[in-house]
C-alpha cells in the first residue's frame, strides 16, 4: 500500500495527464461550506442518522417506509455480527487460554453499534485479523483492544491528507488479498467432504448469495434455510407411539382397558401434530389413557395446544387421562396454561409408574399387592 501511494504520487506529480482513483479523488467532507476531498482530519459530531442526506441528496427523514427497508438488512447485519464475534472470541480463546463471555461480548458490540450512527459511524463486528495480529504482538487483556482503536483513531487524525493519496487499486488488491486469507480454502473443502448434505447446502447457498448479489441477502436466506433444515432434524427425531407390550419402566403390565402412549422429542410447531398423531385413532374406547411424555425435553404453545386437544377429546368420551413424566419446562408451560389435576378426569405426575398407580387408584384395581406410590402433585 506504502509502496503504490508512493508510486501514484510520483507519476501524477511527474507525468503529464495521468490519473488515478485515489481515496481524496473518489470520497469528499463538507466543512464550513466548503466540499474537501479525502477523509476529513476531525472527529465527527452527533447528528440523527435519519438526517443525513440520501442517494438523491435529500435527508432521508424517519419514516415507517424508511423502517421496513432498513429492517431486514438491519437483522442481517446484527446476526453477521453476533456470529464474527463470538466466532473471533472463540478463536482468541484457543490461542490466549482464556475464556470469553458470550453475554457481554454480544452486549458491548449492541451498544457499540446502538451509539456508533449518531456519530456518523456504521455497525462493527470482532475482527480476526487484527484480533490475531493482536495477540501475536502480545496483548492478553480487552484493554488490548481499546489500545488498538485509540491508536488507528490517532493514525487518522494525524495521516488524513496522507491517507488521501492511496490509491483504490490498492486498496481493491490489500481487500482480495484479505478474502483470500479468510476463505479458509482447505476448512472449505474438508467440510464438502465430511459435512451433512443439509450443511452443504447451506454453505453453497450462502457462498453462491455472497458472490452473486451480497452478504446481506447470503446471510438472511442462509439463517432462514438453516432454521428450517433444523427444525425437520427435530421434526424427524419427534413422535409418538402406542406402547402395545410391556414397558420397561413398569414392574407389572398395564390393566386391562388402559393403553399407554409415549411421545418423544421436542413438542414444537413443526412436530407437534405428527407426535400426536398416534393419539387419534385409539379404536374402541379404553377405560384410561396414559400420555408418557418422559422424553419431552421441550415444549411450545403449539404442542401444548395439540397435547391440551388430544387431552380434552378424550375427556369428552369419559376416558381417564394420566399425563406421565411431567418436569422441566414441558410442566412449567403446562402450569401456566392453568393444566391441573382434576380427580378421576385428569392426573398428571412425575414418573410413568406413579401415573400407573393413580390410575389403578382411580379404576379400582389392585396394584400387584405393592403400596401405593405418594401422589406429586404437579
Amino acid at each position: 500500500m506504502v509502496a503504490a501511494t508512493v508510486l501514484a504520487w510520483l507519476l501524477a506529480r511527474f507525468v503529464n495527464g495521468f490519473e488515478v482513483a485515489t481515496i481524496a479523488s473518489r470520497f469528499s467532507y463538507v466543512q464550513d461550506g466548503q466540499t474537501l476531498p479525502g477523509i476529513p482530519p476531525f472527529l465527527p459530531h452527533f447528528v440523527l442518522p435519519w438526517q443525513l442526506s440520501g442517494p438523491d441528496g435529500q435527508p432521508l427523514g424517519l419514516s415507517l417506509g424508511l423502517i421496513k427497508d432498513l429492517l431486514g438488512p438491519a437483522m442481517a447485519i446484527a446476526l453477521l455480527g453476533a456470529i464474527e464475534s463470538l466466532l473471533c472470541a472463540v478463536v482468541a480463546d484457543g490461542m490466549t487460554g482464556t475464556k470469553h463471555d458470550p453475554d457481554a461480548e454480544l452486549i458491548g458490540q449492541g451498544i457499540g453499534n446502538t451509539v456508533a450512527p449518531f456519530f456518523g459511524g456504521i455497525a462493527a463486528t470482532g475482527a480476526l485479523a487484527r484480533t490475531a495480529a493482536n495477540i501475536r504482538a502480545g496483548a492478553r487483556g480487552p484493554l488490548a483492544a481499546v489500545f488498538h482503536a485509540l491508536f488507528i483513531l490517532l493514525v487518522l487524525l494525524a495521516l488524513a491528507p496522507l491517507l488521501g493519496y492511496l490509491p483504490m487499486a490498492a486498496l481493491a488488491a490489500l481487500l482480495l488479498l484479505v478474502a483470500w486469507n479468510m476463505s479458509e480454502l482447505k476448512h472449505f473443502r474438508h467440510i464438502l467432504k465430511i459435512a451433512p448434505g443439509s450443511d452443504i447446502l447451506v454453505l453453497l447457498v450462502c457462498f453462491g448469495l455472497t458472490v452473486i448479489f451480497d452478504m446481506v441477502i447470503a446471510i438472511t436466506v442462509g439463517v432462514v434455510l438453516a432454521a428450517l433444515l433444523f427444525m425437520n432434524r427435530m421434526a424427524e427425531l419427534t413422535g409418538g407411539k402406542h406402547v402395545e407390550a410391556d414397558h420397561p419402566h413398569l414392574e407389572s403390565p398395564l390393566p386391562e382397558g388402559v393403553r399407554l402412549y409415549e411421545i418423544s422429542g421436542s413438542l414444537f410447531f413443526g412436530a407437534a401434530e405428527k407426535a400426536m398423531r398416534a393419539l387419534h385413532d385409539i379404536g374402541a374406547r379404553p377405560r384410561a389413557v396414559i400420555i408418557d411424555i418422559e422424553g419431552v425435553t421441550v415444549m411450545d404453545v403449539s404442542g401444548l395446544v395439540e397435547l391440551d386437544s388430544a387431552i380434552e377429546r378424550l375427556q369428552s368420551d369419559g376416558v381417564l387421562v394420566a399425563v406421565a413424566g411431567v418436569h422441566g419446562q414441558p410442566a412449567l408451560l403446562m402450569r401456566r396454561a392453568g393444566l391441573r389435576n382434576v380427580p378421576g378426569k385428569l392426573l398428571l405426575s412425575a414418573s410413568l409408574p406413579q401415573a400407573l398407580a393413580r390410575v389403578r387408584h382411580y379404576l379400582g384395581e389392585s396394584s400387584t399387592g405393592q403400596p401405593m406410590l405418594t401422589e406429586k402433585i404437579i
